[in-house]
Parts: structure tokens; C-alpha cells; sequence
């Protein structure tokens, strides 16, 4: 019965001890990564192997962008985020992991170096989008397509100021492309200007020409 009573009265069997586990990945997130500078977030599927010629192409992207100057950010797994985080190595840039706590457990690649822990993916996607000067969306599936939406979306309700979201490889995405114009667009349920808050590229030095394009006008 004692014991009963004390687990009653220990409120970190509560949810409400929720509220400080979210604070504090929210706290050491914002506290290392705001010393790291300007950054890009590169996401893409983690079940593309290095044989894939996307996996090269991501590699490149990321070693072209630190040599710009930016960290770069990934989700820390295998396939295309291994692939940018050894771009960024490299190229002797900061490389950074945001890792997530899943079921299956995902480890992080042996080419990230700095690397954060989350177990919420909403405050892991506060902090991809707070500390990236740019969004690339290399191809993936649902964790990827979130990540992109989430970015579009907030854009395209004001609630962040707008900044570079890229999408990688037009043959990749080419069907999406179709059906949100010829679709989604048709049906009014979208804008013409709302699919001008990203663009599609095809090369890793497109990448970084819309990127410099965007801040020249700064």
C-alpha cells in the first residue's frame, strides 16, 4: 500500500514529466547547435545504398556545400544521410547527426561528428528547420516526403520566413510534380505561387547556385 502511495506521489510517472524531457532536447539542441553557424539540412531515403547513383549525388551535394562553408545536417542514418554526411566530412566541413530514437533502432554513420539524440521527432523537426539556411530533399519515402511537406507547408502559412527548399532529381519526383499540378493545383486546393516555394534541380551545382541565388538577394 506504501509503495502504492509513493508512486501516486512521484510525478515523474506522470505524463506531465513529458514536458521536461521535450524541454530539455529543445534546451541542448538550441545550446550546441546555435554555435555551429550556417547549415543545411539534406534529407533522403536511408535504404539507398552506395551503389545507387543517387547515394553519389548526395555525397557531392554536401561535399559542394561545405565547401561554401555550411555544416550540414542529416537524420544520422544510412543510405543518402550517410552519403551527405561523408560528403561534408570530405570536405573537411562540419558534419552533424540528428539522430531519432525509433523501435528499430537506427545508428548513427561512422561519418557524423557531431551528433544530437532525439526522442521526439517534433522537436527534431523544430531544429532541422531553425538552424538550416536551406532544405535539399534528396529522394526518399515517408520520412522524407514528411520533411518536405512540413518545410512547404510552413512557408506557405508564414509561419517561418521563406527560404531555400530543394528538391533533387527530376526523374525521381517527377510523378509527384505531375499530380500536384495537374491535380492538386487543378482542383484549386493549392496556388500557382505555392509551387514556387520550391524548386526542382538536377545536378549537385544547381544545388548550390540556388542557394547563392537566393541570399544575393540579401
Amino acid at each position: 500500500m506504501q509503495k502504492e502511495k509513493m508512486i501516486k506521489e512521484d510525478f515523474t510517472s506522470e505524463e506531465t514529466w513529458r514536458i521536461f524531457r521535450i524541454m530539455s532536447e529543445f534546451v541542448e539542441g538550441f545550446e550546441v547547435l546555435s554555435r555551429v553557424g550556417k547549415a543545411v539540412s539534406i534529407f533522403g531515403s536511408s535504404r539507398l545504398k552506395p551503389t545507387s547513383k543517387y547515394y553519389k549525388l548526395a555525397e557531392e551535394v554536401a561535399y559542394l556545400l561545405a565547401k561554401e562553408g555550411y555544416a550540414i545536417m542529416t537524420g544520422s542514418g544510412s543510405g543518402l544521410m550517410e552519403a551527405a554526411n561523408k560528403g561534408a566530412k570530405r570536405a573537411k566541413g562540419k558534419s552533424i547527426g540528428l539522430n531519432i530514437q525509433i523501435p528499430l533502432e537506427q545508428k548513427p554513420n561512422k561519418y557524423v561528428d557531431l551528433l544530437l539524440d532525439f526522442r521526439y521527432f517534433f522537436v527534431r523537426k523544430v531544429i532541422f528547420v531553425k538552424y538550416a539556411k536551406a532544405f535539399v530533399i534528396m529522394p526518399g519515402g515517408y520520412g522524407t516526403l514528411d520533411e518536405f511537406t512540413e518545410a512547404i507547408n510552413l512557408i506557405q502559412t508564414e509561419r517561418i520566413p521563406k527560404f531555400p527548399v530543394i528538391l533533387f532529381g527530376k526523374e525521381y519526383w517527377q510523378g509527384m510534380l505531375s499530380w500536384l499540378k495537374d491535380t492538386v493545383l487543378k482542383n484549386g486546393s493549392i496556388s500557382k505561387e505555392d509551387l514556387k516555394i520550391f524548386t526542382v534541380v538536377d545536378s549537385p551545382k544547381e544545388v548550390v547556385q540556388e542557394i547563392k541565388k537566393f541570399y544575393a538577394k540579401d
